[in-house]
């Protein structure tokens, strides 16, 4: 009997599914797309950047704070492994600045370039959530305006004898759009500018570990610095 339950309450919600897209027209059925694709970019994203390690920063820094105290190839070594957007630019420094024949202007091009590849990677979808964002209430608003044209031509037809009840329902329904568009749009931004800080971040720390890489001369040992802190920090960096 719970299950006829169930599978009843089950039939009449996509019944009242059906019916409000209906009465939306084509704009809802746009939007409703819309939602669907915002959610499918939303979780996609976050799947991607948790592979990226978009929020893993704690083992790039440890091995930067190792090259600082002068471990340097522990430090590479450390990173040769971690496929995060943080230790990609990291390592890639590293190799840079050990190369025997370092040149400063060279290797910074270079750092920039494997950066701007992996920051492209990290803001990929990005444009699309954007996009979302912006039409979404947009078609919600046509929506409402052809609804309000239907709702007014209906009373025009209907002359002395309109019913009022009847036009607040064709407006009413009209205004559905409006609603449906701005539910989809809020949650693109908010999704959009949370990712966009995501890639910010990740951004600072890898100018921050670069400049710090190629700036310290790999081959002068910190005054600190010991065997074991060298030991210690790369295996918390493996």
């Amino acid at each position: 009997m719970d299950m006829l339950a169930s599978l009843s309450n089950g039939f009449a919600q996509w019944n009242e599914i059906q019916d409000f897209l209906a009465r939306g027209g084509p704009a809802i059925w746009a939007i409703a797309a819309l939602s669907v694709l915002t959610l499918a970019l939303i979780l996609w994203k976050i799947w991607r950047l948790i592979l990226m390690g978009a929020w893993a920063g704690r083992r790039t820094e440890a091995a930067v704070r190792l090259w600082e105290d002068g471990f340097a190839q522990d430090a590479r070594a450390a990173l040769s492994r971690r496929r995060s957007l943080r230790a990609i630019v990291a390592h890639r420094a590293m190799q840079a600045r050990l190369g025997g024949d370092f040149n400063d202007t060279t290797a910074r091009e270079e750092i920039r370039r494997v950066a701007s590849r992996e920051l492209a990677r990290a803001r990929a979808g990005l444009r699309a959530l954007d996009l979302i964002a912006t039409i979404a209430p947009l078609l919600g608003l046509l929506g409402t305006v052809l609804g309000m044209i239907t709702a007014f031509q209906t009373l025009q037809e209907a002359g002395s004898r309109a019913d009022p009840a009847a036009l607040a329902g064709g407006i009413w329904e009209a205004l559905l759009t409006t609603a449906a568009g701005m539910a989809v749009a809020i949650p693109a931004g908010v999704a959009l500018a949370w990712f966009e800080s995501v890639a910010d971040n990740a951004q600072r720390d890898m100018e921050d570990a670069a400049t710090r890489i190629l700036t310290r001369d790999p081959h002068r040992r910190h005054a600190s610095a010991t065997d074991t802190d060298a030991t210690t920090v790369t295996a918390a960096a493996e």
